[in-house]
């Protein structure tokens, strides 16, 4: 059956619509909120920051006056105030005025009102004057200091009147009181220096009543009937917060501004910000003009995308179309999950439920037995596995437990065939030995000849050497119950050491816990252990080198006991076989000392480990638990 070329679009163009409608439409709804969402939270934050300037300024301002009235209040507390000697009080008011350029007249008046010092920078009357009956003097006399009287100092110079009481710093009682009169042009100064014409903000200073103490454009406060905008004033007059802020209308520009004012505190005055919304929503502004064309970019880009994919989808389908005819001539490659709509895929849809129907049902049936024969087949493996592990490890133990048997069975012929006849050599060679001092000593004069010692002396070496090994044989062949005694570690390892004939090219140290922890342990089986162990490290150091013996407390409720010798030590392919029974590297040996220690450190519920680096040296160690809450020590173990 074939198709129109019509037919053959339609699910492309249908994916492609969809696809644009899903992608763009909450795009464009999201964008456009969040949008206006940062735009009002960026305006917001940039309001909240013109009112912390104006509060920061207000704080400034607050500071400056305070400083200026604590030069005054410092001044008046001085002795030579106090004492209201007229020269030094002068000197001392001059060095003030050369100070601080700020002050523009002060003047020194005494308990009566009569004004004892007057210096000013453009005065051109010397006159004293007389405030007896001055309310300010009177006030300052009464409270202790005075901050304000705002006035246009000689018609040009903003300024401010303080008075702060002289006191006797004896007495601590007012004498008269310090009147001066400030310039307060330096705070346009700070005004211009914190907002420049460059950032086209401006700034002010006013008092409750409107008087314009400060701006940062300086010309405004010289200016005759200097004052800020009337719609300005009277908002800021009329509010009763401390700080605030927000856009407003100026009515004789019809300009729209941001504005924010604060409080200064303790003096009435406020701190007036205002800036052109233009330039201080600038940033937001410019953050709009990119979020909308980072937009439009995101919406060409899901247009080309979405051209892409509705491609790419579109083309395996009709390619699925394809299978699904050879599926129906016995090609069973191909078997997707269809749906039916009237498009391509709906085509491909009836040809595979046609021709594969009838197979569907089958097919699942195979492939779930198999499955399960899979599953159980795995299973199988997993319990013939851990058969076969539980078989080995009972075939081991059980060739583990027949070996120390015969081990066993071998140590008794051993210690009876062998043992009797080196007795009878022994004593025969005790014979021998007699017999020939008896006849050194009858005839002195003819010698012993040396030969005969040095093979005497070879036999009972021998002999030792045959008692040794059958000894270490029937040590590890024999299983004896334990004999454990409270032992102090300590005590019982010096006197182990100390007994133990330490050859001379050898140098022995100890170390002991300061714990002097207490064991409860078989004293024969542990010595036998420790004195292979010292043995095997003697025997590694044939010309010079050290042992060390020592222990340390290695947890809570275990003790280890360390025997290290500096020798040869021991290649890391050796180390995983010493401890099995008669492996051995040496020439002559049975290979069974280290199995021996290993199984007196098993017997005592602990463990031996060992550490060994090639050219330094060996260090084994045997852990035991120590005894908790032991008895006294007698006076012999202390």
């Amino acid at each position: 059956m074939t198709e129109s070329p019509q037919k053959r679009g339609k699910l492309f163009y249908k994916f492609l619509i969809v696809f644009l409608i899903v992608s763009l439409v909450p795009l464009g709804i999201v964008g456009y909120y969040l949008v206006n969402l940062s735009q009002v939270t960026l305006n917001r934050a940039i309001s909240r920051d013109q009112e912390s300037l104006a509060v920061g300024f207000a704080d400034t301002v607050s500071s400056y006056i305070i400083n200026f009235r604590n030069v005054l209040f410092d001044a008046a507390h001085l002795e030579d105030f106090s004492s209201m000697n007229v020269s030094r009080q002068q000197g001392l008011v001059s060095h003030i005025m050369q100070l601080h350029a700020a002050f523009l007249e002060i003047s020194v008046i005494d308990a009566s009102g009569q004004e004892t010092v007057r210096i000013g920078r453009f005065l051109h009357e010397t006159k004293m004057r007389d405030f007896s009956n001055d309310a300010l003097f009177a006030k300052v006399m009464r409270t202790g200091e005075f901050v304000g009287g705002l006035e246009k100092y000689m018609g040009s110079y903003p300024a401010i009147t303080m008075g702060v009481q002289v006191v006797n710093p004896v007495t601590n009682q007012p004498v008269g009181a310090m009147l001066a009169k400030m310039s307060l042009t330096a705070l346009s100064s700070l005004l211009k220096t914190g907002f420049p014409e460059v950032t086209q903000t401006q700034a002010a200073v006013i008092d409750s009543n409107g008087f314009l103490i400060a701006h940062s454009n300086s010309k405004e406060i010289y200016k005759p009937n200097a004052k800020l905008p009337d719609d300005v004033l009277r908002i800021l007059l009329q509010n009763d917060a401390r700080t605030g802020g927000g856009e407003l209308i100026l009515e004789s520009t019809g300009e729209k501004v941001l504005g924010a004012f604060a409080e200064v505190t303790d003096l009435g005055w406020v701190v007036y910000i205002q800036r052109s919304v233009s330039v201080a929503y600038q940033a937001s502004e410019d953050m709009l003009r990119r979020t909308w064309r980072m937009m439009l970019i995101v919406t060409v880009f899901v247009l080309f995308l979405g051209y892409a994919v509705s491609l790419v989808i579109t083309q395996p389908i009709r390619a699925l179309r394809e299978a699904a005819i050879k599926l129906g001539e016995g090609d069973f490659d191909y078997l997707p999950d269809l749906s039916m709509p009237n498009d391509e895929i709906g085509d491909l849809a009836h040809t595979f439920m046609q021709m594969s129907e009838s197979l569907r049902v089958k097919t699942a049936e195979i492939m779930s037995a198999k499955t399960e024969l899979e599953r159980l087949n795995k299973s199988l493996e997993h319990r013939v596995e851990a058969r076969t592990r539980e078989l080995k490890s009972a075939q081991d133990e059980l060739i583990k437990k027949e070996r120390l048997a015969a081990i066993g069975q071998m140590a008794s012929v051993v210690g009876h065939e062998i043992r009797n006849p080196l007795a009878v050599i022994n004593n025969s060679i005790y014979f021998i030995k007699t017999k020939l001092n008896a006849a050194a000593a009858a005839a002195p004069a003819v010698p012993m000849e040396p030969k005969v010692i040095k093979h005497i002396a070879i036999i009972e070496s021998e002999i030792r050497q045959a008692n040794g090994i059958i000894d270490e044989i029937l040590g590890f062949a024999r299983t004896r119950e334990l004999n454990p005694k409270i032992v102090y570690l300590n005590n019982y390892l010096e006197d182990l050491t100390m007994s133990y004939p330490v050859p001379p090219h050898v140098e022995l140290h100890q170390t002991f816990a300061q714990e002097n922890p207490v064991v409860n342990m078989d004293v024969d089986e542990m010595t036998q252990a420790l004195r292979n162990l010292i043995k095997n490290g003697i025997e590694v150091m044939p010309e010079s080198g050290k042992v060390f013996v020592r222990s340390e407390m290695a947890g809570p409720d275990t003790v280890r006991i360390d025997v290290e010798d500096t020798g040869p030590g021991i290649p890391q392919e050796t180390l995983e076989k010493i401890f099995a029974p008669f492996f051995t590297t040496k020439a002559r040996g049975t290979g069974l000392g280290l199995a021996v220690v290993k199984k007196v450190a098993d017997r005592h519920k602990g463990r031996v480990e060992v550490a060994s680096v090639v050219g330094r040296g060996t260090c084994f160690r045997i852990f035991i638990p120590v005894v908790k809450n032991p008895p006294p020590p007698s006076p012999a173990q202390a």
